[in-house]
């Protein structure tokens, strides 16, 4: 079974010393309960849990997988136990509306805590976060009496959550879903349809499911416009809350995966279900967003957390495999062979594993604290400032740390040689496991296209320009002692701005050159945001003493001088243009058919 420690020295690190997150929430009147004290406990006991409760049903979950009898989905063996657990440890609730029974904590907080789920069982960890997602949309749309009625049920854990979009012939283009909602005599309405790809659409962790289902009414307009959210529970219930008759609601079956193979991933067919609207007719995707945006940010941490493992585990493995000499001469002459950690090679792919998973650490509680301001800061310029940022990173957040968590992942399976492609070492689960969250939620293609087409060239950079500034501004006042990581970061951001630049004006003779560019720009743009990390990361490494804060600049160094220099390439591709990808026929691709 794959090792795990969850690497909370370095969490402190980036929440005490990058970030000072004490004086953050004590500057904010709805987080001024929490201190460093209360947040360490937390992180402890939830580094317990997954490591003791979700990382041993890990494999035995991918083995024996969801599988569906009758029309009810059952989980694999421990996970019923280990949600029991998980709820009555109140990390349902962790981030929930305090009026509703929740704990209030910030997301810098508790995007940590997810990360460790997601280091040690991805698929057990898609269950609560759906229902996590699902408790933001009603909290933001929903009326007083659906917030009273599932908030406190979702936290308890006595309830659970999904979201129901995507249909077989409509996947990123929703305006075209073809599920149907007709009124109902007494408000509520007749749900009709199928969805495909339902995380978590039924099982066995819950009394109740209660789905997020986009749908349109009889005479809703063409397209996105048109689009309404309903709650579709799986039984119905009274007033109390109390279970009663099943809704025509059912999972129809559940995918053969390549990996996440213990969450249920079903076919949902809705059969004149009943439901209620939540928020206004039509307005379902501005609901619907709410939880997508979660869950965007989520994936990224998901890919975090598997990168995290797999950099553990290889790095104990070339600590211990033996094989070869050492170039630079013998260093275990005591021994048949030297360690594999000797070889340059082989630290290579360890440090591009780390060098990953301590900048994307660093980045997502950076992307979590604009939005713990947006949630919770009572000054209205920093919310607006909030929303933008936040509009401007989810899509690399998902996107690009993804990527790069996928890569890390590989590279962490290489070190094992062949022992990385068989079952008992762990590492191809880990490989299968993490390379969903580059599809779901959108793909990476569709954050990329997010990110260059709505979040700067449709409002012309006014998102970016202050994000670069900020940069500027930071890199302006580094220390002499970090001038590498200084002239690598503006350096970073002056090849930003001339990229933005030059394919706004390629986008004014072409619209085609958005989606052509969009993911190598994503590219270059995550590397200078993981060079804004790092260099945050040494200047507050500079302020403490010890091993663990010097390797801080050596890390630094080598993303600057091994992993940066891929941003160039990366602009360069960028601004390559269009038609080297269009101008191909579509008669070429059907030549080998």
């Amino acid at each position: 079974m794959p090792i795990y420690n969850a690497p909370l020295e370095d969490m402190r690190f980036i929440l005490n010393d990058v970030f000072k997150v004490e004086d953050f929430w004590k500057s904010t009147e709805d987080l001024s309960f929490l201190d460093i004290a209360t947040a360490d406990a937390i992180l402890e006991e939830m580094a317990k849990f997954s490591k003791n409760v979700l990382l041993p049903i890990n494999r035995s979950g991918d083995e024996e997988g969801a599988r569906i009898e009758d029309g009810q989905v059952y989980t694999p063996k421990g996970f019923k136990e280990a949600f029991k657990q998980y709820a009555e440890g109140g990390w349902m609730s962790l981030a929930g509306d305090p009026e509703y029974g929740g704990q209030g904590m910030p997301k810098m907080l508790t995007m940590m805590s997810e990360e460790m789920l997601m280091a040690t069982n991805q698929s057990f960890t898609l269950y609560p976060n759906l229902t996590n997602g699902a408790c933001l949309a009603i909290n933001a749309y929903g009326s007083d009496e659906q917030k009273a009625m599932y908030l406190p049920r979702f936290y308890s854990g006595e309830w659970a959550g999904t979201m129901c979009l995507t249909e077989p012939h409509a996947g990123t283009d929703l305006g075209i879903i073809r599920t149907k909602a007709v009124p109902n005599d007494d408000g509520s309405y007749a749900i009709s349809g199928t969805k495909i790809f339902i995380t978590g659409g039924d099982h066995d962790l819950t009394d109740n499911i209660v789905h997020l289902v986009l749908a349109k009414t009889p005479d809703a307009p063409a397209g996105t416009r048109g689009i309404s959210m309903f709650i579709v529970p799986k039984f119905m219930h009274d007033d109390e809350g109390n279970v009663g008759e099943r809704n025509g609601a059912g999972p129809g079956s559940i995918e053969h995966k390549m990996g996440i193979k213990a969450s249920a991933t079903c076919v949902m067919n809705f059969d004149n279900a009943k439901g209620w609207l939540i928020g206004p007719e039509n307005k379902g995707l501005n609901a619907m967003f709410v939880m997508m945006n979660y869950e965007r940010l989520t994936m990224g941490l998901q890919g975090l957390g598997g990168s995290e493992t797999a950099y553990q585990n290889a790095a104990a493995y070339a600590l211990d495999r033996l094989q070869g000499r050492a170039s630079s001469g013998v260093t275990s002459p005591e021994k048949e062979a030297d360690p594999i950690l000797h070889h340059p090679d082989v630290r290579r792919m360890l440090l591009n594993a780390k060098s990953h998973n301590e900048a994307a650490r660093c980045f997502a509680v950076y992307v979590a604290k604009f939005l713990d301001t947006a949630k919770f800061s009572s000054d209205e310029a920093a919310v607006k400032e909030a929303h933008d940022r936040v509009a401007l990173l989810t899509p690399v957040a998902k996107g690009f740390l993804t990527d790069m968590a996928l890569d890390a992942c590989i590279d962490s399976q290489q070190v094992f040689g062949g022992h990385g492609y068989v079952r008992e070492w762990g590492m191809e689960q880990l490989v299968r496991d993490t390379r969903i969250a580059q599809i779901y939620e959108g793909t990476n293609g569709i954050q990329a296209l997010d990110l260059v087409g709505r979040k700067i060239v449709k409002n012309g950079g006014a998102f970016l320009t202050p994000y670069l500034e900020e940069i500027k501004t930071f890199a302006g006042g580094m220390s002499a002692e970090n001038a590498f990581m200084k002239d690598a970061l503006l350096d970073a951001v002056s090849t930003i701005e001339d990229t933005t630049n030059q394919l706004m004006a390629l986008v004014k003779d072409n619209i085609d050159e958005i989606n052509a560019s969009c993911v190598d720009y994503m590219h270059a743009f995550g590397l200078m945001s993981y060079a804004y990390m790092f260099a945050m990361m040494v200047e507050a490494a500079q302020e403490q003493s010890g091993d663990f804060y010097s390797a801080k600049p050596k890390l630094a160094e080598f993303f600057v001088k091994r992993r940066l220099p891929e941003l160039k390439a990366r602009a360069a591709m960028a601004l390559a243009g269009a038609d080297t990808l269009m101008d191909m026929s579509d008669e070429y691709f059907a030549q080998a058919l």
